[in-house]
């Protein structure tokens, strides 16, 4: 048997990125692991089955993850991988035939068939659009039209979530703390359940911030920007308004971006089921609060 990482071998009929993503998610349980993911994508017929499956190394450690909707090409997958023994697993089979039962339906199998196209997409997108327009507090008369408003010191993570959130669905706005400045008086008229406090360790937030400074030819570290005992200085003060404001904090040190939104989603849901308001839900997302 050859030596190197281990490889998961992904076989699609379009992209490969759900599968990818699972694999992801899954491959976070085993920090040590060396893996290669491999993708063999848009396979729409057998021949292409047959191709993928004999360029598999069956010599070396594998797993194989598929997402096929035709049952035939799955249950080839299916065979191939029992009879040699390979780790498997059907992504799309399971799910789509779960659905069959409870629906009362039969699945189409139409190969790469867009998905999220419909109401949802636009939602996505003009989220999406609100979230660029309104980063670092730019429009602060909309902040009120936000479904979450994210606030926190510089480089904390506001921008990637907020952005995040849209491809959620989400209308998010984030509005910088910054020392010395007071917020923009709009955001004190904003509902309190929908706003949420970002924060980072210190020594983690001078790490990205020293990144910054580089990038900006280091002329960016006016008034000790990435500074350690500035920033401590900074995340004590900008933790004050925090408390002004009335909001939870999340420290995001360490956490996965998808981590950190689905923690603001549920917290600002169940914040919004306590205090009477209620979070819009986008088309085809019911959010369950917790706590």
């Amino acid at each position: 048997m050859t030596t190197g990482p281990l490889q998961i071998h992904i076989i699609a009929d379009s992209t490969g990125e759900s599968a990818a993503r699972i694999a992801r998610a899954a491959l976070a349980q085993f920090p040590d692991q060396d893996v290669e993911i491999v993708r063999h994508r848009r396979i729409s017929q057998t021949e292409h089955v047959e191709k993928a499956l004999a360029e598999l190394p069956l010599e070396r450690p594998i797993v194989v993850l598929y997402t096929l909707v035709k049952r035939s090409m799955a249950e080839l997958v299916e065979r191939f991988c029992t009879d040699h023994e390979v780790p498997h697993a059907d992504l799309m089979t399971d799910t789509v035939g779960a659905i069959e039962q409870a629906s009362g339906g039969r699945a189409q199998e139409v190969l790469r068939r867009p998905v999220g196209v419909e109401a949802d997409y636009f939602t996505r997108v003009s989220a999406m659009d609100f979230a660029v327009r309104n980063d670092d507090g730019s429009i602060p008369e909309q902040l009120r039209e936000a479904d979450i408003v994210l606030v926190g010191p510089s480089r904390a993570g506001k921008t990637p979530l907020s952005i995040y959130l849209g491809y959620l669905g989400y209308k998010a706005a984030n509005v910088p703390l910054v020392p010395g400045i007071a917020p923009p008086r709009e955001l004190y008229d904003v509902e309190r359940w929908r706003i949420i406090g970002l924060t980072m360790d210190a020594d983690r937030l001078q790490v990205i911030r020293n990144q910054r400074v580089r990038g900006m030819g280091g002329f960016g570290n006016r008034d000790g920007y990435a500074d350690l005992a500035h920033i401590y200085d900074e995340l004590d003060e900008v933790g004050e308004t925090m408390r002004e404001l009335g909001c939870p904090v999340l420290n995001t040190t360490g956490v996965a971006l998808e981590e950190n939104a689905s923690r603001i989603v549920d917290l600002v849901a169940s914040r919004a089921r306590r205090l009477g308001g209620n979070l819009r839900q986008p088309p085809g997302v019911r959010c369950e609060a917790r706590g």
